[in-house]
């Protein structure tokens, strides 16, 4: 940690739990990372969605480049791969399973709304979504949560892939390149995500665990911001990647750490300073929110907001009728 020397305390503490976030994320991603063998269930891809997503622009047969295993692909999972938050839709699988009650619901569905309105991650929403979830979560068997997680995908989230970031994606796997979620969610829940979409593995927030028992707390801090290019910086060391030939996707200026590592960075759905950073760098953008995917996905989404706030709201006012 000598290299940190010339930063303040607070600078250096907090530097030194991103790496911290980091080494964990990357060292379980390792040891979780999934092979496929043909057992595997893995999530179809909707043909006309992926043709739409092509005339909109068009391919680019030279990236990635096949037989590169100096090569590999890193998504960011909200926004980017996935409409919405990943820890908002365990939420309410948690919920239908009684986890917790109706002033955690309307916590949930409020951060959801905001995250969708704002089309931005922030720290403090992060934090309070976080904070709640480990205290959700707090005493149970991880096994328990993998399982749940399962259903979970199942009912909340396969329908919320954005096609064109899975075309993507399977682009990097169809060249013989290895594939990983990075993401703030938990890494249990991104490596399930990871699983179903036929991906390598996941780096995520790490939950300490006792005798597969969760305790409440985190190994590090979240993998958000400068703890995701940590993760990805520890993964590629260890398997031996040349990150200037390797590429990365995210929707959020919050990920331009992580982006600004690799070679070949783009910027998918993304919020306004990572498209004006983007353009200023010369990055390449796709946005799967526009055109003749914005009828199908966009307005059934911004319909949703008003029906998660509305269902905020509903449930706050019963809250109170009932104290």
């Amino acid at each position: 940690m000598a290299a940190l020397g010339w930063l303040t305390p607070r600078r250096r503490s907090a530097t030194a739990r991103s790496v911290l976030a980091g080494e964990a994320s990357a060292e379980a991603a390792r040891k979780t990372a999934l092979t496929l063998d043909g057992t595997d269930e893995i999530d179809e891809v909707d043909e006309s969605d992926e043709e739409a997503a092509g005339e909109a622009e068009p391919a680019e047969p030279e990236f990635p480049v096949a037989g590169d295993d100096l090569a590999a692909a890193f998504f960011d999972l909200d926004n980017t791969v996935m409409q919405g938050a990943a820890i908002f839709h365990f939420g309410r699988g948690l919920y239908k399973r009684e986890f917790f009650h109706r002033r955690e619901l309307a916590r949930f569905a409020w951060q959801q709304a905001w995250f969708r309105l704002a089309g931005v991650e922030d720290p403090d929403h992060m934090q309070d979504a976080r904070d709640s979830a480990l205290s959700i979560v707090k005493g149970h068997k991880v096994s328990e949560l993998m399982a749940i997680g399962e259903e979970i995908y199942d009912e909340y989230m396969a329908e919320r892939i954005w096609p064109g970031t899975r075309a993507l994606a399977q682009a990097h796997l169809d060249a013989g390149q290895k594939v990983w979620l990075v993401t703030a969610a938990p890494v249990e829940t991104a490596t399930i995500i990871a699983r179903r979409l036929g991906l390598t593995g996941a780096l995520g927030t790490v939950a300490e665990s006792v005798d597969g028992i969760y305790t409440g707390r985190l190994v590090g801090e979240p993998l958000h911001g400068p703890a995701k290019a940590e993760a990805v910086r520890a993964l590629a060391a260890a398997e031996g990647l040349d990150l200037e030939r390797c590429a990365a996707y995210s929707d959020s200026h919050n990920d331009i750490p992580m982006l600004s590592l690799v070679g070949h960075p783009y910027a998918i759905n993304p919020d306004t300073k990572l498209r004006k950073h983007a353009r200023a760098h010369d990055w390449r953008l796709r946005d799967y929110r526009t055109g003749r995917k914005a009828v199908k996905v966009g307005v059934p989404a911004a319909a949703g907001v008003g029906a998660i706030a509305g269902g905020a709201a509903a449930a706050i006012a019963l809250h109170r009728r009932r104290k």
